[in-house]
C-alpha cells in the first residue's frame, strides 16, 4: 500500500512538472495559430509582429513585440537592399533576440503579397545567423479566425547582446548575379507577376522594365490557397515545384523588384522544400537596372513604350 502511495505521489509530481515546464519544440518554418498558441508558454519564443504600430496597438498576440516591416528594409532608392549590419544589430538586440530565441514572424495575413513581408524578415533573421525561426501561417488574420486571444498590452523585452554576422551563403549580390548571367550556371527565378516579367510595366525603383537574361517566371502567389495568405501544405508545395521550372540540383537565385515577392519563393524552396543552394537577390531588378555598368536586361520594351510607361508612373505618383 505504501509503495502504491509513493508511486502515485511521484506520478502527480511528474504531471505538475510537465504542466509547468516550457515545452521544447524544433522550430518549423510554418506554424498554425494553434501550434503557436501552444508555444507561447515557452519564454524562449519571441513573437515579432511586423505590422505598423497603429495596427499593433489595436490588438496583438499576447506577448508579441512590434517591429514594423519598414525597419527591416533599405533606403527609398531601393528598399530591397539590406540595412547596414550595425542598424540590423541594434534592431535584433532591441527585440531581445539571440541564438537561443525561437523567433516567430507575424504579419497581417491580408494576402500573398503580405506573406512576402514575413518571409523577407525571416530571411533577414537567418542571414543574421539565427536558426530557430518560424512564420505564422496566415498571420494575425488566421489567428483572429481561429478565435484566439489578443490584447493591447505594452510589452517590454530586455535587450540582448547578440552580435550577428552576415551569412553570405544566403545573399546574392549584383556582381554575383552578373557572373551567373554571363556563365549561365544558375537558375534565376523571377517572382513577379507576368506583366513585370514581360516588360509591360516596372516598379518605381527600377529604371528599366524587363527581367534578368534567361530568367524563368515563377509567380510568388502560386504557393497559397486561392485568395489567401495561407501557405499550402508541403505535399502541395512539392506538386507546385514539380510543375514549375525548378531544378533542385542547380544553384538558384530568387529575385523580383525589391526582394519582397522573391522572399516568398526563397522561403518555399529553401525552408519548406529544403532545396539547397537557394539565394535571395535582395536588391533585385531595382539594383540591377540602377547599376552604372549598364547590365543586360531581357524583355526590355522599346524606347517609345518605355517613355509611355514612365509617363504613366509619373502621373500615378503625382496625382494619386
Amino acid at each position: 500500500m505504501q509503495r502504491f502511495k509513493t508511486l502515485m505521489t511521484a506520478l502527480s509530481l511528474g504531471l505538475i512538472i510537465v504542466a509547468t515546464t516550457p515545452i521544447a519544440f524544433a522550430a518549423q518554418p510554418l506554424l498554425t495559430p494553434k501550434e503557436l498558441q501552444i508555444r507561447l508558454i515557452d519564454p524562449n519564443v519571441r513573437v515579432i509582429d511586423i505590422r505598423d504600430a497603429k495596427a499593433y496597438a489595436v490588438g496583438h498576440i499576447p506577448g508579441a513585440i512590434n517591429a514594423p516591416y519598414g525597419q527591416w528594409r533599405g533606403p527609398a532608392s531601393n528598399p530591397g537592399e539590406l540595412p547596414t549590419l550595425p542598424k540590423l544589430t541594434t534592431l535584433v538586440q532591441s527585440l531581445g533576440l539571440s541564438p537561443a530565441t525561437h523567433a516567430v514572424v507575424v504579419s497581417s495575413g491580408a494576402d500573398a503579397t503580405d506573406f512576402g513581408a514575413s518571409a523577407r524578415v525571416y530571411w533577414t533573421l537567418k542571414v543574421l545567423g539565427l536558426k530557430e525561426l518560424s512564420v505564422l501561417n496566415g498571420g494575425v488574420k488566421a489567428w483572429s479566425n481561429a478565435q484566439l486571444p489578443q490584447n493591447n498590452q505594452a510589452v517590454k523585452i530586455a535587450a540582448s547582446n547578440y552580435q550577428p554576422q552576415l551569412d553570405a551563403s544566403l545573399i546574392a549580390s549584383t556582381d554575383e548575379v552578373a557572373q551567373h548571367v554571363k556563365a549561365k550556371d544558375a537558375l534565376l527565378i523571377d517572382a513577379r507577376p507576368a506583366a513585370f516579367f514581360n516588360g509591360e510595366t516596372r516598379a518605381p525603383a527600377a529604371r528599366v522594365a524587363g527581367t534578368l537574361p534567361a530568367a524563368v517566371n515563377l509567380q510568388h502567389d502560386k504557393w497559397f490557397a486561392p485568395g489567401s495568405a495561407i501557405f499550402v501544405g508541403t505535399d502541395q508545395a512539392k506538386q507546385i515545384a514539380a510543375s514549375s521550372p525548378i531544378h533542385s540540383a542547380k544553384e538558384t537565385v530568387s529575385f523580383c523588384n525589391t526582394g519582397h515577392w522573391a522572399a516568398t519563393n526563397w522561403f518555399a524552396l529553401s525552408e519548406v522544400l529544403g532545396q539547397p543552394k537557394v539565394k535571395l537577390y535582395p536588391g533585385s531588378m531595382a539594383a540591377w537596372s540602377q547599376d552604372p555598368n549598364g547590365l543586360p536586361i531581357a524583355n526590355q520594351p522599346s524606347r517609345t513604350a518605355q517613355l509611355m510607361m514612365d509617363a504613366k508612373l509619373w502621373i500615378a505618383k503625382t496625382f494619386n
